[in-house]
């Protein structure tokens, strides 16, 4: 059962008043490193991303020194991130192709953004989003949960067809900041396992609460 256009607008206004500013919680300087932190930040918490991130910089600001870097050395710096190997592997091939096809500038569009190791849609949107004011439906495990309890879309566990049905009911202006509160809202009062429902003030108009209840 999916929500009323109405409500979806409501729904929409009060989440914009719990979180009326909103920007990634991942630390960077530029596009790249936003890039770089969003790939580390598969599987990790953003806060263990950024200790990471602040050394790995201070060693390899921009794409030339993980493109020249052994592997090794960027398995060990990135290792508490979990899933390192891959992480480092798509990270180096990354940096080299940015270096080869790009002139070691980070693209702003999602199809090229797609085509550089490591990086999905969800990061993709990530970098447009936070990186260059792109508007982008940035999908993740919050975003999933929260949009089909409270009736956005259909409960689904493909992320790129969530994407776009989200696309489709939430304005395009809004898309990068819905993504982001709901990711803050997921994590402190619409939590996976023990949702604050009772205290929650989208309970009203929340699907599933309601037919719990």
């Amino acid at each position: 059962m999916l929500n009323t256009k109405l409500n979806i607008k409501k729904i929409l206004k009060i989440l914009k008043e719990l979180y009326p500013l909103v920007e990634t919680a991942l630390y960077h300087k530029n596009p790249f490193q936003l890039l770089i932190a969003t790939i580390l930040s598969a599987r990790c918490t953003d806060k263990q991303v950024n200790k990471v991130v602040k050394k790995l910089f201070q060693q390899f600001p921009e794409p030339k020194g993980f493109a020249e870097a052994d592997l090794k050395s960027i398995e060990n710096l990135i290792y508490s991130t979990g899933y390192y190997k891959a992480k480092a592997n798509n990270i180096k091939r990354c940096s080299e192709m940015l270096l080869k096809k790009y002139n070691g500038e980070v693209p702003g569009s999602l199809e090229k953004l797609v085509k550089l190791p490591g990086v999905g849609r969800k990061t993709a949107n990530v970098v447009l989003g936070s990186a260059f004011g792109i508007p982008g439906m940035v999908v993740d495990t919050h975003v999933l949960r929260i949009s089909s309890r409270l009736g956005f879309i259909e409960k689904t566990k493909d992320a790129k067809k969530a994407e776009f049905a989200l696309m489709e009911v939430v304005p395009k202006k809004d898309w990068n900041g819905f993504s982001l509160r709901l990711i803050f809202f997921g994590r402190q009062i619409c939590i996976a396992r023990k949702p604050l429902c009772k205290t929650c003030p989208l309970s009203e108009f929340c699907i599933e609460y309601k037919s719990a209840v």
